[in-house]
């Protein structure tokens, strides 16, 4: 009898907890460890598609000159219609480094702004249109915030924020002030994964159901570079998929996601982290185990995602490990697949090579070798972005050791462009936050022994507001 009743006892548990998981689909599903998604405050739009007025000059200040910032301006002086006008960073000598870097270049000097708190001062100029932050990420969410409510656009270093706290605050600035945040998102404008983007969009690849990318870079030469040491104390202190827009933003942009489809859940997996922690105790004289306590970011850490419309976007990120660089950036449809790393490859069905090619000879292709160089680069050719001009491949490439072999050049120039010509930006403030907020929703799958995480619709209701990924271009 006792048996009996403890039987029926578990049987009504698990009927309750069926019952009251199903009452809450709405906010999650079961298994799934919820995330808070606020309530859009009363009185705020969204900023999907956001536009803003022609500004015909680009006013721009530079928060943050050790790495990235310095690079930033020097490609600013080749983009027609912008101008720096205030410069701010820790350090005097820096500014004025950059500064005479301007003057050299024929540009006016910019104002001087430094110390902890001279960003602020800098933002609240009223001669400036936008606020570029190559600063380090653990600021980034404040001085987002503080940009956009002093009526200022904002181009930000990635990630954009580190905290789900800090994503929400930069997403209710932004529809609240009608400004415009972007991640700067170079890897999003390298050739190859621009012009397989374009293929993706224009349906070369067939239904594209999968996509990969990763952050594979061993730090070792730099580790030593980063002002105070912040990024080894970021993964000394930070669990998960601390560093992920490389990996995510070109997948994130195949799949259409903000744009059609959104990310729903995530499952992160780690291992323990060796090699960082051997080289601090070789270097720098700790005592370090390969223990998340004394070390929390692991040598690995892999994230599964799936989306609204049931597909999945696998992530990888590896700072530690003796490898060669990769973003593993990769593309599965139905007519076939591409990848970027380690070499570019397109594979296709010989209905589609037929189709695209007018070759007969690649019209039996069954879609499971290569391409030959010849015929991927006659595709390439072919189906080169819209927004890839000559002159500014040309550009590009001549800055090429500044800018990550052109990238961030496109990057720059394209922001630049947008808002001269008053269109939305290519990536906006949802993307910043879907994407930035891996870093905090990784962790929260890894410390709960990598269950699945709920992925919050950032947009509140308007992530298929738009369809597919368009990249304007002003028809004036």
């Amino acid at each position: 009898m006792t048996k009996f009743i403890k039987s029926l006892f578990l049987v009504c548990f698990i009927v309750v907890a069926f019952v009251a998981c199903v009452e809450k689909q709405t906010n999650s599903v079961c298994g799934i460890i919820p995330t808070e998604t606020p309530a859009r405050p009363a009185g705020q739009t969204h900023v999907v598609g956001l536009t803003a007025d022609p500004i015909e000059t680009v006013r721009v200040g530079v928060i943050g000159l050790g790495m990235r910032g310095p690079h930033a301006v020097q490609r600013f002086v080749h983009i027609d219609r912008v101008e720096v006008v205030a410069l701010c960073d820790l350090h005097l000598e820096r500014v004025e480094r950059v500064n005479a870097r301007l003057v050299e270049n024929g540009q006016p000097e910019a104002a001087v702004y430094y110390g902890e708190d001279g960003w602020k001062e800098l933002v609240r100029r009223d001669d400036l249109d936008l606020i570029y932050i190559a600063a380090d990420w653990r600021r980034r969410g404040e001085m987002i915030v503080y940009a956009v409510e002093n009526g200022k656009h904002v181009a930000t270093e990635h990630p954009g924020a580190t905290t789900m706290e800090e994503i929400w605050n930069i997403i209710n600035a932004a529809e609240k002030h009608r400004k415009h945040v972007m991640l700067l998102a170079n890897i999003v404008y390298s050739n190859f994964e621009l012009t397989t983007l374009n293929m993706v969009q224009q349906g070369v690849f067939g239904e594209v159901l999968y996509a990969e990318g990763a952050y594979i870079h061993q730090l070792v030469p730099y580790w030593d570079s980063y002002e105070g040491d912040w990024r080894i104390k970021e993964n000394r202190r930070m669990r998960g998929d601390i560093y992920p827009i490389h990996g995510i933003g070109s997948a994130a942009l195949a799949l259409n996601i903000n744009r059609g489809d959104r990310m729903t859940h995530l499952v992160s997996m780690d291992t323990r982290p060796v090699s960082i922690p051997n080289w601090l105790n070789e270097t720098r004289g700790e005592n370090l185990s390969h223990t998340h306590e004394d070390f929390a970011n692991g040598q690995n850490t892999m994230t599964l995602i799936q989306t609204a419309n049931g597909r999945a976007i696998n992530l990888h990120r590896d700072v530690a490990s003796l490898r060669p660089y990769s973003r593993m950036y990769a593309v599965q449809g139905t007519n076939g697949y591409l990848q970027g790393f380690p070499r570019q490859g397109i594979s296709l069905i010989g209905s589609k090579l037929y189709e695209l090619t007018g070759n007969p000879e690649l019209a039996n292709s069954n879609g499971k070798t290569w391409l030959s160089d010849e015929v991927r680069n006659e595709l390439l050719t072919k189906f080169r972005h819209p927004i890839l001009t000559d002159e500014m491949q040309e550009t590009a490439s001549r800055l090429s050791a500044i800018a990550h072999g052109g990238a961030d050049f496109i990057m720059d120039y394209r922001l630049i462009y947008c808002l001269r010509h008053g269109l939305p930006l290519d990536m906006n403030v949802y993307d910043l936050a879907a994407w930035s907020s891996m870093v905090p929703l990784t962790a929260v799958s890894l410390e709960n022994n990598s269950s699945p995480v709920e992925i919050p619709d950032f947009t509140r209701g308007y992530w298929d507001y738009l369809k597919g990924v368009n990249m304007a271009l002003s028809t004036d």
